[in-house]
């Protein structure tokens, strides 16, 4: 029983709403302090410092970085005229705008409740003037900023790599499908809402192809960028850490240069902006090594491992299980919370029954995102929901439909490994 008790005190500590990185230092030092006092508090304190002496950490604040320049450079004014373009014809226009644009904006923010901020801000307005509800456009704005964080260059992709010892790059190659596939599930239950409603399209007419390839040099700066990280680590010109840092030059240069936007005055909010949001995922990092220190010598993950194994010898049986656990952790953890904490348990068991852990990352990245959408504690709605304005209760009622076809990737890309990995394996 003791050695479970800084885990019920970790959950305690999240209930209390304590911050992710402060739960995680306090439940590790209640086990060195109060159950495991044989060990110096000096190897302790040196494992909270050499958890971040990792050469592919570097990555994780230039990815924060280029989302930041991203913000203020024109970026997703340029990329929301293009979605516009492709599928502002259709019914329910701006919310088809909304999902298209969060799975354009994946590969720049990176981050699920900076995409939902920047569209509750940008698009909901536009969506209640053209006659959408607004519990239905924070829904919408909501269910879509999930895709953000699946489509590379996503921290959780680069955190799970990290943890599961698999390559950052690979991670990124598999994402794209996950990513892709939730945002077409979306966008057809956009489509079958907005038949019922009526809602209304944003363009009159069909973009001819001309319109489309005119919006397309326009935007190519910023769809170029996602797509030379991924080709730049795929043919080995650059590392993941190289990449970021390649990315963030880049678009440093169009902001300043192309598009116009970026200007002298906007860097330091963009250097505070990095900072503090390296903080705090390294804050994460470092805590939840020494997290997972405790974990090891008290052999759980191997405990979890047998439980697991004890329980059924099917991997489909196992995958139902491990996503049934996932999905009610999501309703009470932060997406990042419960990667840190979950992963170094389940990687371990998961590879026992011969699933790929890459495979596995799909599955679980994607599984959190659903878990911040749903009640009690989806950091994804309490976001939208805060800057538009709407009930809880309103929000709920519309946010349903868009959680079940976000399922049904789910479910696709569980049981399909080839699904699941179809970018990874035509790319590899």
């Amino acid at each position: 029983m003791e050695s479970i008790l800084p885990i019920i005190v970790l959950f305690i500590l999240f209930f209390l709403n304590i911050p992710i990185a402060f739960a995680l230092m306090g439940s590790s030092l209640f086990y060195f302090v109060f159950i495991n006092n044989s060990m110096p508090m000096q190897m302790v304190i040196q494992q909270f410092v050499t958890a971040v002496e990792s050469f592919p950490y570097l990555a994780v604040p230039f990815f924060i970085m280029v989302g930041s320049v991203m913000n203020h450079s024109g970026i997703s004014g340029a990329l929301m005229d293009f979605a516009d373009v492709l599928v502002g014809h259709t019914k329910g226009g701006l919310a088809q705008v909304n999902v298209l644009l969060s799975a354009l904006m994946g590969g720049i923010s990176g981050s699920a409740n900076a995409d939902a901020a920047m569209q509750s801000k940008i698009l909901v307005p536009e969506m209640e003037k053209k006659g959408f509800s607004l519990p239905f456009s924070a829904a919408i704005t909501a269910a879509s900023s999930a895709i953000s964080p699946v489509i590379p260059p996503g921290t959780n992709l680069i955190l799970y790599a990290l943890i599961a010892n698999v390559a950052v790059g690979d991670m990124f190659l598999a994402a794209y499908m996950p990513g892709i596939l939730m945002a077409i599930a979306l966008m057809i239950a956009v489509r079958i809402i907005s038949i019922k409603r009526n809602y209304q399209p944003s363009r009159e007419r069909i973009a001819s192809f001309g319109d489309i390839f005119r919006q397309f040099i326009k935007s190519i700066w910023a769809l170029f960028i996602p797509f030379g990280i991924i080709m730049g680590m795929r043919f080995g010109i650059f590392t993941p850490t190289e990449a970021g840092g390649v990315a963030v030059l880049f678009a440093t240069i169009v902001g300043f240069f192309v598009y116009k936007e970026l200007k002298l005055k906007h860097i330091p909010e963009v250097l505070m902006d990095t900072v503090k949001g390296t903080g705090a995922v390294m804050a994460i990092i470092a805590s939840a090594k020494v997290f997972g220190y405790y974990l090891t010598l008290e052999r759980i993950p191997q405990m979890v491992t047998e439980l697991l194994v004890n329980m059924t010898d099917s991997p489909i049986v196992i995958l139902l299980v491990i996503n049934l656990l996932l999905l009610f952790i999501g309703m009470f953890l932060e997406g990042g919370a419960a990667l840190v904490i979950l992963a170094p348990l389940l990687v371990p068991a998961v590879k026992t029954f011969g699933i790929d852990p890459l495979h596995f990352g799909m599955i679980f990245i994607v599984n959190i995102m659903i878990g911040g959408l749903t009640p009690p504690f989806g950091s994804m709605m309490f976001t939208v929901c805060s800057i538009v304005d709407v009930k809880l209760e309103d929000f709920i009622k519309e946010v349903w439909p868009f959680i079940g076809a976000l399922m049904i990737v789910l479910l696709a890309i569980t049981y399909s490994e080839s699904v699941a990995l179809f970018t990874f394996n035509l790319f590899k």
